[in-house]
């Protein structure tokens, strides 16, 4: 009896001890769920004919969830209203699409939900679920797919629409006014498109960066590429496009004033032949203009004497527009404040640059001096950019010198008669050593002259040459950093790269990126060979 005591009292001390472990671990929960959710049932089956329904109920094993469902769900043909698909913010085992159109006779339809639904507890996406059917005998079972790729950029959009129009009921105006008869998207940062369920016939093929989701082609927004012969289905071959954005249409909108002599003016379009016309209180005023960087703006500089009210008129060719806007009280006044881009460090390849707040009205080049460090005076031009506020100042950079670029007073003079006080900036140059030299040979070029680019890896442009005939492009003085090639044929020889035209049916120049990055060092030379793709026909 005592021995079995003692056992007894050991047995109750263990459990005591493992219980309390116990009691101290983590509960785990089983392993992490990874698997999409399944499809139990379908009501009306999927990839069903003669469909006449009006409700469809899609049951899955498990909870789940609708997540960005306005980006993901592409509806082939568009619908006009689109139909409501519930539940929405809440977890569901089932999802019902009611369907608020009418549906067309002997039409196969495909709802693609992308990414968009997703399982309830760890969000793993059932992706690519599509639901077909067709109000006729039968599902079409033909499709279209090929590439997308920007027309300049390194990097293509993604949720790129890529769709078709019936090649017997087309015109130029047909992608401006109606919605394409399929459709499909480029989710995903995905370049390739794969439009199917379609019927044997001939159409026309798009790709549309549709900014308002309309599914129809507004140049002032969106992208476009366009194949330029109707495709005929069935077919094995497949598709290149390229994605390019038209320039804007002239439009100036309606002047605001932000100071007493300053004005914002949103226009887009050609500046360089944009004429205007001022009339202060119905007479005609002096003026200047400049771009407002990186929008599509202008700032208007009008007098400081008082109006009750300003008229701008603009022409642009056969673009005319005019407003008559009333003047108000504004206490903030522009005035002219004088910058350099550059100082310290400056690199050969830099360019030197004085900006200004208010446009220049005269430039004094007597009173802008650029001494060496021997103190005798450096050689330079002016390039004056009206339009950018901004005068270049070209002169040749020597290996670790120093230069002192002044500005006496009276340098500058602004559009009101203000002039500049005395600006004094230090700058210096590294030894050669410090840069690397590139030399590019291409083959496989098909023609004449070429622009040849060098790209930081955000896609900055660093250095360009303009290759006229076939020999070695030689870039010195690279500052060591990693790059990429661009090469664009400039096919109207004016120097820089022109967009497309649809209307014109005019494809943008062509623009080729090496994806080798190109990894310049201090004290490098290097060659590179690159193979220019075969020319599209």
């Amino acid at each position: 009896m005592k021995f079995l005591r003692v056992l007894l009292f050991f047995a109750f001390i263990s459990l005591i001890l493992f219980s309390g472990c116990a009691k101290r671990g983590m509960i785990t929960g089983g392993p992490m769920d990874t698997l999409a959710p399944v499809i139990i049932s379908s009501s009306p089956e999927n990839y069903s004919v003669h469909f006449d329904k009006k409700d469809i109920k899609i049951v899955f094993d498990e909870y789940i969830k609708i997540d960005k469902l306005n980006q993901n769900l592409i509806i082939s043909p568009p619908m006009n209203t689109i139909p409501e698909v519930t539940p929405m913010g809440f977890a569901s085992k089932s999802i019902t699409i009611k369907i608020l159109d009418t549906l067309k006779s002997n039409t196969t339809y495909s709802f693609n939900f992308g990414r968009s639904i997703v399982d309830n507890n760890e969000g793993n996406p059932f992706t690519a679920f599509k639901y077909v059917f067709s109000t006729g005998d039968y599902i079409d079972s033909l499709k279209v797919s090929g590439n997308i790729k920007d027309a300049y950029s390194k990097k293509t959009d993604n949720f790129v629409n890529v769709v078709l129009y019936d090649a017997t009921q087309f015109n130029d105006s047909t992608i401006y006014k109606e919605k394409p008869i399929y459709i499909t998207n480029t989710l995903d940062s995905l370049t390739s498109f794969s439009i199917e369920n379609i019927k044997e016939g001939s159409y026309y093929l798009f790709a549309l960066k549709d900014q308002n989701n309309n599914y129809k082609f507004d140049p002032q927004s969106d992208k476009i590429a366009f194949y330029e012969k109707p495709i005929t289905l069935p077919t094995e071959e497949t598709f290149d496009l390229t994605l390019f954005k038209e320039v804007k249409k002239e439009s100036a909108g309606r002047p605001s004033m932000t100071s007493k002599n300053k004005w914002l003016v949103p226009y887009e379009g050609d500046y360089k032949n944009l004429k205007m016309e001022l009339l202060g209180n119905n007479k005609p005023i002096d003026f200047a203009f400049s771009k407002v960087p990186q929008k599509d703006s202008l700032h208007v500089f009008t007098p400081l004497a008082p109006m009750d009210s300003v008229t701008f008129r603009f022409k642009n060719k056969d673009y005319e527009k005019e407003y008559t806007i009333k003047t108000r009280q504004v206490k903030m006044q522009d005035s002219l404040k004088v910058s350099l881009n550059k100082s310290g460090s400056l690199d050969f390849r830099d360019s030197l640059q004085i900006s200004t707040t208010t446009p220049v009205r005269k430039l004094a080049a007597d009173k802008i001096q650029l001494i060496g460090k021997d103190s005798a005076n450096v050689p330079f031009t002016l390039f004056a950019d009206s339009l950018n506020l901004a005068t270049t100042i070209h002169f040749e950079k020597k290996e670790k010198e120093k230069y002192t670029l002044t500005l006496l007073p009276g340098a500058i003079t602004d559009f009101y008669g203000k002039q500049n006080d005395s600006i004094v900036s230090q700058l210096t140059t590294k030894a050669y050593t410090d840069y690397g030299n590139l030399t590019i040979t291409l083959e496989n070029t098909k023609n004449f002259p070429l622009i040849v680019q060098i790209l930081n890896d955000k896609e900055v442009l660093t250095a360009f040459e303009i290759l006229t005939e076939n020999k070695p492009v030689v870039f010195n003085h690279l500052t060591p950093n990693k790059y990429f090639i661009r090469v664009i044929y400039d096919e109207n020889n004016n120097g820089k790269w022109d967009t497309g035209k649809y209307l014109d049916r005019r494809q943008p120049e062509e623009v080729y990126y090496f994806a080798k990055e190109i990894d310049v060092r201090p004290n490098w030379e290097m060659k590179e060979t690159l193979i220019l793709p075969v020319p599209r026909e």
